[in-house]
């Protein structure tokens, strides 16, 4: 039976654990090491189910601690806190004088190209002096495709009653 405390930890507590240090493409390496100093917001849609929510406070603190980066925060477009409003006010807060607003999301749609951009520049107005850019979402990527292997394979195993890791 679980303890109390391993029945209140989020699903991804385990592998917060092996977090493991990037190799970071140049242009990230180098403007974590120099340059004006750089805050990264995460940011998803947001969702009325909490553990949804949480999942993207984890990717947020994974991202920082894989990378390094000093500034990383999460945020949702709605229906959760923090707003990328929020979100910017911490990274500006924190020291930032450049921010990078990433899409947790999949594919281009009306969210990347139309709402996230208007919520940041709302957000970055009212910071004068701080720069801002949103980065395109995650899409096609070889280790996408990688990562959907890996969670067939993990479907499988669990079905024909191994773990699920």
């Amino acid at each position: 039976m679980a303890t109390e405390e391993q029945s209140q930890r989020h699903p991804s507590d385990d592998a917060r654990d092996t977090t493991r240090p990037l190799a970071l493409p140049p242009a990230l390496k180098a403007a974590l090491e120099s340059g004006p100093k750089l805050g990264i917001i995460v940011i998803d849609h947001g969702s009325r189910r909490q553990e949804s929510n949480l999942l993207l406070e984890e990717v947020a603190r994974q991202f920082q601690r894989a990378t390094g980066a000093a500034i990383v925060e999460p945020a949702h477009m709605e229906l959760a806190e923090p707003t990328l409003e929020q979100a910017f006010d911490r990274c500006v807060a924190a020291g930032a004088q450049r921010v990078v607003v990433q899409p947790y999301f999949l594919g281009p749609g009306r969210h990347w190209d139309q709402d996230i951009p208007a919520l940041a520049a709302a957000a970055a107005a009212r910071h004068p002096g701080i720069s801002y850019l949103v980065a395109p979402p995650l899409g096609l990527h070889p280790l996408m495709l990688q990562l959907i292997a890996e969670r067939i394979a993990q479907c499988l195993r669990h079905d024909q009653g191994g773990d699920e890791g």
